[in-house]
């Protein structure tokens, strides 16, 4: 494939002669991977290790940043060994990320000074309290199209600056900086030339104007966070610096980076007002492109950056669901009921309903619409007949309830229905939520033919910078049809399961009140 390298200041000489790919970097909640794509949008290798969660205090979440890069760095060897696909082949790389999860590190050593405080945290819920009576909620929301919550990296900033010795002090000396997971993985990539992120990621951290796209200094100064510590903003499609070569011999190029979310929303190439996709990952989170316009949401949900490419901003609305793939991990790894996430489709269709039982998984609070961080996980309807299926069952269909939840509140919030939905992650391989979630909706239910599309988004950021791919049309020709789940459910009995769901929902909700 020819390549014109668009305003990078490449050279044909960087790459000769060889059959050339991306390689895309996928830094999730529960994984790294690394996986190499090539013109057709086609996975020909992909490698993963699993990323360890710790958890001090009920409600709070972390990771080692520096187990995340070794992973990150060791699924970027591996897919090179496994494919026979090197360093000198590899056109450019993209990287999505868990969204949000925060660290703070030296300038200077590298060296994180507190671990990475991640997404689904509630520790600085207080704190987001604090914000909402003290008079800031509106101003947030005009400014960033969030809500004050502990979910956003602002708060956790301020927790680490509040809570590790000296750290204030060596903030405001210009000693540490902040950085999503993007920015960790750019800045250690590039040997600590690079210090960046990209406006969708800015847009999740509570502290970015997502209208004039620059940090905004009344929102630093309402936390305290000192300027100094951000990195640089670029755009999602763009260079980010070269690969060290101690880390990949040729140093290919960092060229596309987005929050895992937008990267899917551009991976499903909803380019397009009203386009709209769901995510089945460790979280569900429904994008739905609003354009330039920024929607603001009077239904629970989030004004964000959803792509920033081509030198256009289109914005979107966002429905937040904390727990959903996280609800499987924890049947096999809390519960032991499960050996394999896989197993759960069988399982769920081994009983004929759910017998009046349901799991609302408000570990760590409930996110959109309901927003309330008090909620927590609630298995409600059990009788003397519930079993170990009756439990599986309920945290599948779990899924699909909260989806549906997100979708009646995007609808209302855009003034449009939604004819089909388009999904990816882990949990859309699973057949039985796909049917049930369609059966809910009473809309089709549309896997593309991969649904790595949060890996091909960065891919396809990374490409389109450098000119593997030409425009947006050459990405839609790569866009496949998998499956699809026609609607097939008795609305009767739809409508009297989502009164059980949202019974039990208030019921969640008023636990510890």
């Amino acid at each position: 494939m020819a390549l014109t390298f668009k305003g990078l200041g490449l050279v044909e000489d960087d790459y000769p002669g060889k059959t050339q790919y991306v390689m895309a970097l996928d830094s999730g909640t529960t994984s790294v991977r690394a996986l190499i794509v090539d013109e057709y949008g086609i996975i020909v290798a992909s490698a993963r290790r699993h990323i360890k969660n710790i958890y001090p205090h009920p409600g709070w979440v972390e990771q080692d940043p520096m187990e995340i890069l070794a992973a990150q760095i060791a699924v970027m060897m591996e897919v090179q060994f496994k494919s026979g696909i090197h360093s000198d082949a590899i056109a450019a790389i993209g990287i999505a990320n868990q969204r949000e999860t925060t660290v703070v590190w030296d300038r200077d050593s590298g060296q994180p000074i507190h671990n990475a405080i991640v997404w689904q945290c509630r520790r600085t819920a207080p704190m987001a309290d604090e914000l909402v009576r003290a008079g800031f909620e509106n101003t947030i929301r005009a400014k960033t199209g969030l809500k004050p919550d502990a979910y956003f990296s602002g708060t956790k900033v301020k927790w680490v600056l509040d809570n590790v010795d000296g750290a204030r002090e060596a903030a405001r000396a210009g000693n540490l900086i902040f950085g999503t997971i993007d920015t960790w993985l750019i800045f250690n990539l590039t040997g600590g030339v690079v210090h960046a992120t990209d406006y969708t990621n800015a847009s999740r951290t509570m502290l970015f104007n997502i209208h004039t796209l620059e940090w905004d200094q009344e929102l630093l100064d309402m936390l305290d966070i000192p300027v100094a510590m951000l990195p640089e903003v670029r755009w999602s499609s763009g260079d980010f610096g070269r690969v060290s070569p101690e880390i990949m011999t040729h140093s290919p190029r960092i060229t596309g980076v987005a929050g895992d979310q937008q990267a899917s929303l551009f991976g499903h190439c909803c380019f397009e007002p009203g386009d709209t996709k769901n995510t089945y990952g460790t979280g569900c989170f429904m994008l739905m492109n609003t354009g330039g316009t920024v929607v603001e949401s009077e239904h629970g949900l989030l004004a964000t950056i959803g792509i920033a490419e081509g030198g256009r901003i289109d914005y979107a609305l966002e429905g937040s669901i904390f727990h959903a793939g996280s609800v499987i991990t924890w049947l096999r790894d809390n519960l032991g009921i499960i050996g394999r996430v896989d197993e759960t489709e069988e399982i769920a269709n081994s009983i004929p309903d759910n017998g009046g039982c349901y799991l609302v998984p408000g570990f760590s609070g409930l996110g959109a619409p309901w927003w309330d961080p008090g909620s927590r996980g609630l298995l409600y309807g059990l009788t003397g007949a519930s079993g170990r299926a009756s439990v599986v069952r309920a945290a599948c269909e779990s899924m699909a309830y909260q989806t549906y939840d997100v979708l009646r509140a995007m609808e209302a919030d855009a003034g449009r229905k939604l004819t089909s939905l388009s999904v990816d992650g882990g949990s859309a391989k699973n057949g039985f939520i796909m049917q049930f979630q369609a059966d809910l909706l009473d809309i089709p239910v549309v896997q593309p033919e991969s649904v790595e599309t949060t890996a091909l988004g960065a891919a396809y950021l990374a490409g389109l910078a450098v000119g593997y791919w030409e425009d947006r049309e050459e990405l839609q020709q790569n866009l496949g049809h998998g499956r699809r789940f026609e609607p097939a459910g008795d609305p009767i009995v739809m409508a009297q399961l989502l009164s059980g769901w949202h019974d039990a929902v208030a019921r969640s909700r008023t636990v510890i009140q």
